[in-house]
């Protein structure tokens, strides 16, 4: 196989920039709202427990929000029968508070830190990047069994990885919005399933990086995951983009338009969930409390 560079189809539709600007209007209000004194750190945790949370959720997890925001707050907590679950929630939180590290460093998205998200994924370290997948894969439905998606062959990923890599850096100085940037990203891990397990949590947090790293990630307290567990039916069905199940005969080329409008739509959600905790925490503190938000930069 000879790829030299991804070359996504999609189209910027009116609704897609209309949430682009909902978006960007987000960024100015939380870079100008005034802000209780710790109200950073706070509201911080906040969206990583809601994030970790909702990615167990997204993984299978059965834990409640309550539980998750127990395991985060005290990690010596331990829940029986749910520590696999436990240790989603942990390690997620690692690799998010590792997002935002590697945001602020402005790095660019490759093959070893898409593996390295992984690791931090599975196990909250990542010193020792993933291997990509050795093995063919075939994702199922958990109801009938039937074979529902055929990702690559394990002997084109790395080409394929290659291909993500460079498009993502050139799509990074062109004039692409960043969340369509982040989107598209997002869903071509999805479907490349470079993994064994671990692809959801993989390409949410690359999208994550992506938004911090460019100016659209509110300053950490962003959780677009929880948006996606909500309703995992429309989540996969809008990674679906058509209805045929190999890669190579539909997906790879597919028209990703519709996976935007929905990656798009559920940012603005999560846009609004951010300034709703905002305005919530402003209003439960004293008045004298409060301070002009720093300026934080684009991570």
């Amino acid at each position: 196989m000879t790829t030299s560079i991804w070359s996504p189809r999609f189209t910027i539709t009116p609704s897609f920039s209309d949430n682009q600007k909902r978006i960007e209007m987000a960024c100015i209000l939380l870079e100008t709202v005034i802000l209780p004194l710790e109200g950073d750190a706070v509201l911080r945790d906040r969206a990583h427990v809601r994030a970790s949370y909702a990615s167990s959720l997204i993984g299978g997890g059965h834990l409640t929000l309550e539980q998750a925001a127990s395991l985060i707050a005290d990690e010596t907590i331990e829940i029986k029968g749910l520590e696999n679950d436990a240790s989603v929630v942990h390690n997620y939180r690692k690799a998010l508070q590792k997002a935002e590290e590697w945001a602020k460093m402005s790095l660019p998205l490759t093959e070893t830190l898409i593996r390295r998200f992984h690791r931090l994924a599975m196990t909250g370290k990542s010193s020792r990047p993933t291997p990509l997948r050795k093995r063919k894969s075939v994702l199922k439905s958990s109801l009938t069994g039937d074979a529902v998606y055929l990702p690559p062959r394990p002997e084109d990923l790395p080409e394929l990885i290659a291909a993500l890599e460079i498009w993502t850096e050139e799509a990074r100085s062109s004039e692409l919005a960043v969340p369509a940037i982040a989107g598209l990203v997002h869903y071509q891990i999805s479907a490349l399933q470079p993994f064994n397990d671990g692809n959801s949590r993989t390409a949410c947090l690359c999208a994550d990086f992506i938004l911090q790293r460019d100016g659209y990630g509110l300053a950490g307290l962003l959780a677009p995951e929880e948006q996606y567990a909500e309703d995992l039916d429309s989540y996969y069905q809008a990674l679906k983009v058509n209805e045929n199940i190999d890669y190579y005969e539909g997906r790879a080329d597919a028209d990703l338009t519709s996976w935007l409008e929905y990656y798009i739509s559920s940012l603005v959600r999560s846009c609004d969930v951010t300034l709703g905790e905002m305005v919530a925490y402003i209003a439960s503190m004293p008045v004298k409390s409060r301070r002009k938000r720093k300026k934080t930069g684009s991570a």
